[in-house]
């Protein structure tokens, strides 16, 4: 099992890569709940390795049905938790950013946690699920996480 997450929760997407980025600034919260993510500010937003942040991303389209169902959920649950990072792509205005994350469909949920890719999938999630989703990614061990994603860069079967 990937990373903790269930089979349910990380059914697509590559979960348990670290980002290519080097140290992070801080992050912009001025906005809502919610910041738009773009090339230009990826590096300050979405913290390094070092880091601790928890951001998710929604990657969505204007033209999307499903990304605009999928966006009120998305929005109540960054009220809920002020904590946590919530951004969002728009795909058409950040194409290379979101073929940086081999965005094939949208919407598409990223999860990065102290700069690893814990979670990605295509597909627009219902508020309960989403709400477990995140209750899930928050109880990972990222130190265990980190060490599993050592191990199989350095090509390390896992137990």
């Amino acid at each position: 099992m990937a990373q903790g997450l269930s089979d349910d929760s990380r059914r697509a997407g590559v979960v348990g890569q670290p980002l290519d980025r080097h140290h992070r600034k801080g992050r912009n919260r001025e906005m809502s709940s919610t910041v738009e993510l773009t090339k230009e500010n990826f590096d300050e937003i979405v913290p390094g390795e070092g880091g601790k942040d928890f951001v998710l991303i929604d990657f969505w389209a204007a033209w999307c049905g499903p990304c605009r169902q999928f966006a009120p959920v998305f929005e109540k649950a960054a009220e809920r938790h002020q904590d946590l990072v919530f951004a969002k792509v728009d795909t058409e205005a950040q194409q290379e950013l979101a073929a940086a994350f081999g965005i094939q469909s949208i919407p598409t949920l990223a999860i990065i946690r102290e700069g690893v890719l814990v979670f990605s999938q295509a597909g627009a999630l219902p508020e309960p699920v989403f709400e477990d989703l995140i209750g899930q990614a928050r109880k990972l061990d990222m130190d265990e996480v980190k060490r599993k994603v050592a191990a199989e860069q350095n090509g390390a079967p896992q137990a």
